[in-house]
């Protein structure tokens, strides 16, 4: 599977609550589990937006995810390498 970063627009993200952020996770896994072949690894909060960090064979999969899921979708990102400051050493 590829690694993708998906760029969600939700204001006020980082004033949500831990319960309602609780919700947003439970609604996402939900949907995942009856997904084949995509996975969920994290996300960052900001102040209004989310960066999402998936693994899945086909983009169109996260599309799908977030449709099922009514979440925004904003842009679908493929990573192509990570850096850290390890690299720089």
């Amino acid at each position: 599977m590829d690694r993708y970063v998906v760029e969600r627009t939700l204001p006020g993200a980082g004033s949500l609550s831990e319960q309602e952020l609780h919700d947003i996770s439970a609604k996402s896994n939900e949907v995942l589990a009856g997904m084949d072949d995509i996975a969920w690894v994290e996300s960052y909060v900001t102040d209004d937006k989310l960066y999402c960090v998936y693994e899945a064979d086909d983009p169109a999969q996260i599309e799908q995810h977030a449709a099922e899921g009514g979440f925004p979708c904003d842009r679908v990102s493929a990573v192509r390498g990570t850096i850290s400051p390890e690299s720089g050493r």
